[in-house]
């Protein structure tokens, strides 16, 4: 079965929907499908990667990424993203529909102009969409009275957990299957024998409450030496931010974007994962991709993280709470017995719920029967 998987989003900047569908593919792949990604890209060197405000990927664009156009930075959902608004784009995309013939498309946030919109306006094949986000959904507010009419395209409707999937019915009513992003699982991991390292992996966003870390930080560093590697976020936007704010850069290593096996190798060789987050998040899979590596997590207690978060897995504070966050860093990088069985605790989870092997099996039933009752 030849299956298009449509992101709304650019290849370039590393994000939650962007990095589930990769995986996406290539666990689908593993169980015979033939798979394209569909996304905007904007690649090094050229002037659309200077317009955007992220630090962007520079490891090589895989052959099943089907660039449709560049993308632009807009707000949403109290953040910002990447998306490509392109008419020319929807000019090709018209046209890459027509040569590709797809048996199936799968279409992330469905409601998201202008790849996914025009995906449903133009496609002759069976749909399959993924709704991701949670709160408002400003692409689903302001689309329902122009395109809402798209969404009867969809054959089958999947959440990535309760609180999209509440999110995306307050305009869409009907069912809708829960079906957790996934991850790729190392094959093996380890909590044991960790560097002295705390890892954030995330963009330079307000509500990813990087600054509530970096507040926290010369406590955790003073009391236990851990070194914090920032991974997601654009250096020279986290310097500006220490410099303006007056915090202190000792023990803090700013990485930039790492995607892939050498995020694994960060997140593998870890103590600990801080995910400091003030809301907005409807899953939280930075979180499962540290269960996977053995790396227990210290996080905000929110909508979307609370329901991937357990107390086996690590520990949770209130949002925005600087001084909680450095005690639960501090208790855990000096208790390493504990530390250790919260790893092990982790990492079962994430094989019990999160990994790609059983989650394309269920996306493969689901497309199977979709492409035959479309028969």
């Amino acid at each position: 079965m030849k299956v298009g998987i449509v992101v709304p989003f650019s290849w370039s900047y590393i994000g939650g929907v962007s990095e589930h569908a990769e995986a996406q593919a290539e666990a689908l792949e593993r169980l015979g499908f033939d798979t394209r990604l569909i996304m905007g890209d904007d690649p090094p060197g050229t002037i659309w990667r200077l317009l955007h405000p992220d630090a962007g990927r520079l490891d090589r664009r895989p052959a099943r990424v089907m660039s449709i156009g560049t993308t632009v930075t807009v707000p949403a959902n109290n953040s910002r993203t990447h998306i490509v608004l392109s008419q020319l784009a929807e000019q090709r995309l018209r046209r890459l529909l027509k040569r590709e013939r797809f048996d199936l498309l799968h279409v992330h946030e469905p409601m998201t102009p202008a790849l996914c919109v025009s995906a449903l306006a133009h496609t002759r094949s069976p749909v399959v969409g993924t709704w991701h986000a949670t709160g408002e959904l400003g692409w689903m507010k302001a689309g329902m009275p122009l395109w809402g009419m798209l969404m009867k395209r969809i054959d089958y409707r999947i959440a990535v957990s309760e609180v999209a999937r509440q999110s995306a019915a307050r305009y869409l009513p009907g069912p809708f299957e829960i079906l957790p992003n996934g991850i790729t699982l190392p094959p093996h991991a380890d909590p044991a024998g960790r560097e002295n390292i705390v890892v954030y992996i995330g963009r330079h966003d307000p509500r990813k409450g990087l600054e509530v870390l970096l507040r926290a930080w010369p406590r955790v560093r003073l009391e236990t030496g851990a070194t914090l590697h920032v991974i997601g976020a654009d250096p020279r936007a986290v310097r500006l931010l220490m410099s303006r704010q007056k915090l202190d850069e000792d023990g803090i290593e700013l990485m930039g974007v790492i995607v892939g096996d050498p995020l694994t190798s960060e997140l593998a060789r870890s103590k600990l994962l801080c995910a400091p987050s003030l809301g907005g998040e409807s899953f939280g899979m930075v979180l499962t991709r540290a269960f996977g590596c053995a790396t227990p997590v210290v996080a905000s207690d929110i909508p979307g993280y609370d329901q991937v978060m357990a107390p086996e897995a690590g520990l949770t504070v209130p949002p925005g709470d600087s001084e909680a966050l450095g005690s639960a860093l501090v208790e855990l990088l000096g208790d390493e017995e504990r530390r250790q069985r919260l790893g092990e605790g982790a990492r079962e989870r994430a094989l019990e719920r999160y990994g790609w092997a059983k989650l394309a099996e269920r996306l493969a039933a689901i497309y199977e029967v979709v492409v035959a009752q479309a028969a």
